[in-house]
């Protein structure tokens, strides 16, 4: 596949235009988007900013407080729902899309349905989550098709482990939590969704889930029991291909590494056979693991996380030095193309938080190289391009600098873009207009160019340590080349303006079968109407510029 940009939003924030906000407030007081807010307009405006696919989190049924019973969904326990809203991931029913997001809570798929065919009309493709390692404590389908078990229907109880469970169980013992959890009664405890096999986890635990039984005896030694294959297995299958049968185009799987990469092997094939354009997007933080998850997961594409992301946040923060970016590509070493590359999403701090950079506008070279470095996907997180700060208290989320997905919200900044509904982005600042313009310029630069969909990269950071006027801890610079294309990125994270120079080492000329001495015109693709003189790339002149503080440079070179 093409490079592609996701775009990830929460239905249940993006239409929401109610601005009460009280704190942990019901959605009667504080409102809830739809799936019908995702209008023609909305979405062709979305489209605009460059994006390919839109990732709809949230849309599995999940545990809540709001009271659903008139509607036959059985409520869930106050003690084991984190937030009034309740967390998406915290899986209630498989088979059915969360009943907060309709219009009409009866007809609550067929609104989903039709969003997804609104999605494809405005040229665009679905993504939506796959959450495998884990289910809500009162996991109960009440939309499942006939012939479907529910999860634990046959479930031996009074056995810790078998593959025939769908569950961890520890028999004997009540479910007793480090916390109040009166009135709340399961018995024997399940083992918790973040691998806690005790009865009595905490408050930090992710105690509103169970943990789902692919086979693995964690209480023996992390046996495998995979033949025959795991009842899990066939359940989990049957619920992708439900999935598969409304169009969507893919899935982003939390918490992947979770679940035994045998599982993916054996799902992904057979999901493939009848959906083969369907992408599957793994949530893998351990480095050591991703070849195993691409090759023998057989993923199209992971999380870049505790590589360029967690880099490109500490340059962005003034913690570490620019020319660490060369080491995040370099570890990767050959699969860098196979990585998902972000500076947001819903579990991380905004840029504009005070916990991240204060203010949007300063991740902007930091952009530029998560969307241009590689081949790779590049995803924003509803409200980036805004400069969204996340700094409110919503309820069960603090003030942490990430957007609540436990809470009925608005948020402001995409209620000023969405302007009642207009989808005109009349209300917004100056400040946030230009923010998203320039992510409307990157990222469809990075669709529309060659040599970043398709191209090689050459790093010229190591070439200019000793250049005088470029800083290695705060500027970066690299080509992208595909054929006759050429571009040339200069960054400047410094928060000063500067003039730079930069060097190109004989040895580019050669990897990337560039004349030497030959020269180019230049345009800057993200403001054409810069001028630069003709520069002759060779290894005797260097390419000279002013650089403002915090931004970045995209030279298309053509050659005279």
């Amino acid at each position: 596949m093409s490079k592609f940009v996701i775009y990830q939003v929460l239905p249940r924030l993006f239409g929401n235009i109610c601005t009460t906000n009280k704190h942990n407030g019901s959605i009667e007081e504080n409102g809830c988007g739809k799936f019908n807010n995702f209008t023609s307009k909305a979405l062709s405006e979305i489209k605009s900013l460059g994006i390919t696919h839109i990732w709809y989190t949230g849309i599995i049924k999940h545990a809540t407080l709001t009271d659903y019973s008139s509607n036959g969904i059985l409520n869930d326990h106050p003690a084991v729902v984190k937030g009034n809203a309740g967390s998406p991931y915290a899986i209630k029913d498989y088979y059915d899309v969360d009943p907060d997001l309709a219009e009409n809570v009866e007809t609550r798929m067929n609104e989903f349905e039709e969003l997804v065919k609104r999605t494809h009309n405005s040229g665009m493709k679905v993504i939506i989550d796959f959450v495998p390692n884990h289910v809500a404590r009162q996991y109960h389908s009440d939309a499942k098709p006939t012939g479907i078990l529910d999860l634990g229907e046959k479930d031996h109880s009074n056995w810790a482990f078998s593959p025939l469970n769908n569950f961890y169980y520890l028999p004997g013992q009540a479910f007793s939590p480090q916390f109040n959890v009166q009135g709340y009664q399961e018995f024997p405890a399940k083992a918790t969704g973040n691998d806690q096999f005790t009865a009595s986890p905490s408050q930090n635990d992710w105690y509103e889930t169970v943990k789902l039984n692919y086979g693995i005896n964690y209480m023996e030694g992390h046996q495998k029991q995979f033949n025959p294959i795991p009842d899990t297995w066939h359940k989990m299958l049957d619920i992708l291909l439900y999935w598969g049968s409304k169009n969507v185009d893919g899935f982003r799987c939390d918490m992947a590494e979770m679940v035994p990469v045998e599982f993916w092997s054996w799902a992904i094939s057979k999901v493939k056979e009848q959906y083969p354009e369907i992408i599957f997007i793994a949530e893998v933080y351990k480095p050591s693991e991703y070849r195993n998850f691409i090759c023998n997961g057989k993923f199209d594409y992971l999380y870049d996380k505790v590589g360029l992301y967690e880099i490109l946040r500490n340059v962005t923060s003034r913690n570490y030095p620019v020319r660490e970016i060369t080491n995040a590509w370099q570890s990767l070493d050959g699969i860098e193309n196979k990585m998902l590359n972000f500076l947001e999403n819903h579990d991380e701090q905004r840029i504009a938080s005070g916990f991240f950079s204060g203010d949007g506008m300063y991740a902007q070279p930091a952009m530029i190289v998560s969307a241009t470095l590689t081949q790779a996907p590049v995803m924003i997180y509803s409200g980036q391009e805004l400069g969204e700060r996340g700094m409110d208290s919503e309820g069960f989320s603090g003030m942490d600098g990430r957007t609540s997905i436990f809470d009925y919200w608005g948020v402001k900044s995409i209620q000023n873009w969405s302007n009642g509904g207009k989808y005109d982005g009349k209300l917004l600042t100056t400040e946030q207009k230009e923010l998203r313009a320039f992510y409307q310029k990157l990222l469809n630069i990075t669709l529309t160019e060659k040599a970043i969909t398709d191209g090689q990269m050459y790093d010229l950071e190591f070439a200019n340590f000793d250049t005088p006027k470029f800083n290695t801890h705060e500027q970066y610079a690299y080509f992208r080349k595909y054929n006759d294309e050429l571009l040339l990125v200069v960054l400047n994270f410094d928060d000063k303006p500067l003039d730079t120079e930069v060097h190109f080492p004989f040895e580019v000329f050669q990897y990337l079968g560039i004349e030497e001495g030959q020269n180019y015109t230049v345009v800057n693709l993200m403001d054409e109407s810069e001028k630069y003189p003709l520069l002759t790339l060779s290894s005797n002149h260097a390419f000279v510029s002013y650089m403002a503080p915090w931004k970045g440079l995209i030279l298309k070179l053509k050659r005279v």
